[in-house]
């Protein structure tokens, strides 16, 4: 915890309490990013602190273990535009992504404003004092300490990080072997051998797939129904032409927007020919699977590319595993498991040693903390959302949101410009208060419209965890060159009420 008599920049004013003018939350990707952003475009001397719950920053990246844990957005731009990837290849290793987050705070500075272990329960808005007051539990206290701030900042994500998405799995209470959730990987677990069976088809199982192929016996990826899967090379021809005639600073430049665009055209591109985007992804899997895997049923999904999110497939690991005969796909339904074994309906019956549960991720709004204005308590599924950024309703707070289809960072960075440029607004206008109010005053009136609009079965829910999306200033973020066009120089005045 910060000493409370210090004198250093982020550090308290009172003896009552710590106190500071923006308070963030979470140490991963979004909150190290809207620090950077603080520092170098907001307000001078302005006074901020990162509470992080964990025990070291990196959010996701600090929290997965799992084998072959990786990037599933090219890195180019999953990093940051201010901290350019060193590196050449598309798809990062979960650990280097960490280590990468921690040289770029490091080299900002940002890592003596973060306090470790200060896991945020409760925060209220006081209208007397004008400020978010935030009771943290942190090391070494029997209670709860209160932090103030002028505005709260939520680099939370939109998951749980406790708690990973229930689902049912008849029988597999009764199974005498090893259940793993990759949310939760051993660090002291051996496969060496082992026939392992990953439930679920998303991103995680086509990385989990390949990385335990070598050593594990026979590893079994059992799906209900087929997704996307699609190679990416891990290093990219043009990337490698770039760097090597350009300086690297034009080389960095070039190359995020070339990630940019192709991300851009591609998922374009499948929503808007479907059939033709169907037919070139058949093809391209068809040429990887071995003669014994069909592509019907094991490859052909029941949705449209981009309906959901693609998996990528790092040079074809997933593919090339297949072929090595180490790896199977299996499609069907789980009738039960028993001790030993997972039936299928289909009567199929497989026997693993241990099986991962990668059924996906719970959602969760701003780390699960209780929210309140003036002590009285509101829900933030029920409000809507203001630029995909702030809650109707609710002074002085910014909740930090990526992409769906496209890098998580892309959107955060929207975030953060956002309000800088609502916090140049109010100092011109020498207001402390900036809160979110539909026109007219009726949301009622409002069509809604979802945060996330993929069909995965992790977002199924989002609409009862996630603030709501409307119509104008209160649209769903989901273009980044619009979105990022709108931050820099948009309309940020409309539908917000300073004070």
């Amino acid at each position: 915890m910060l000493n409370k008599t210090s004198t250093a920049a982020g550090s308290p004013t009172q003896d009552d309490g710590l106190n500071f003018d923006v308070i963030i939350v979470g140490a991963g990707i979004s909150g190290i990013n809207a620090a950077y952003r603080l520092q170098t475009e907001g307000p001078p001397g302005l006074r901020y602190v990162i509470l992080e719950g964990r025990e070291s920053m990196g959010g996701t990246w600090d929290l997965f273990k799992y084998p072959g844990i990786r990037s599933d957005s090219d890195i180019f731009t999953f990093g940051f535009p201010w901290s350019p990837w060193e590196s050449r290849e598309s798809l990062a290793a979960g650990g280097k992504i960490k280590d990468y987050l921690v040289r770029s705070a490091q080299s900002a500075g940002i890592d003596h404003h973060i306090c470790y272990r200060h896991h945020v329960d409760m925060a209220n808005w006081d209208s007397g004092s004008k400020r978010w007051e935030l009771q943290v539990r942190v090391p070494g206290e029997d209670d709860t300490v209160t932090f103030r701030s002028q505005f709260l900042l939520l680099g939370t994500g939109y998951y749980d990080y406790e708690t990973p998405l229930q689902t049912t799995i008849p029988g597999i209470e009764n199974f005498e072997g090893r259940v793993i959730h990759p949310q939760f990987w051993p660090a002291d677990y051996d496969y060496t051998n082992d026939e392992v069976v990953i439930i679920g088809s998303g991103a995680t199982a086509v990385t989990i797939l390949p990385s335990m192929s070598d050593k594990a016996k026979r590893v079994t990826m059992l799906q209900r129904s087929p997704g996307y899967i699609f190679p990416l090379p891990s290093n990219e021809l043009l990337t490698t032409v770039l760097f090597a005639l350009l300086p690297a600073s034009v080389a960095h430049f070039l190359n995020r927007l070339m990630w940019l665009l192709r991300s851009y055209i591609t998922t374009l591109f499948c929503k808007s020919c479907p059939g033709i985007a169907k037919m070139i992804i058949k093809r391209t899997t068809m040429r990887q699977l071995p003669p014994d895997i069909k592509w019907d049923p094991h490859f052909k999904p029941r949705y449209n590319p981009w309906e959901q999110r693609f998996c990528a497939s790092m040079d074809g690991d997933f593919f090339a595993a297949l072929r090595s005969g180490k790896a199977d796909v299996v499609t069907g339904h789980i009738q039960e498991v028993t001790g030993k074994s997972i039936v299928l309906k289909s009567g199929e019956v497989l026997h693993p040693d241990v099986i991962v549960t990668a059924t996906g991720l719970k959602l969760k709004f701003g780390g699960g903390i209780r929210f309140s204005v003036d002590g009285e308590g509101f829900v933030p599924a029920d409000r809507f959302a203001w630029k995909s950024a702030m809650l109707q309703d609710v002074p002085n707070l910014l909740f930090i949101t990526g992409y769906e289809a496209a890098s998580w960072t892309l959107g955060a960075d929207v975030s953060i410009r956002i309000f800088l440029r609502v916090l140049k607004n109010m100092r011109a206008k020498g207001a402390e208060v900036v809160i979110p109010r539909v026109a007219g005053g009726d949301a009622a009136d409002m069509p809604e419209k979802p945060m996330m609009s993929l069909s995965s079965t992790y977002l199924k829910n989002v609409g009862s965890v996630l603030p709501k999306g409307g119509t104008g200033q209160w649209t769903p973020k989901k273009n980044y060159f619009a979105d990022i066009a709108g931050a820099k120089w948009g309309d940020v005045s409309t539908d917000l009420v300073m004070s």
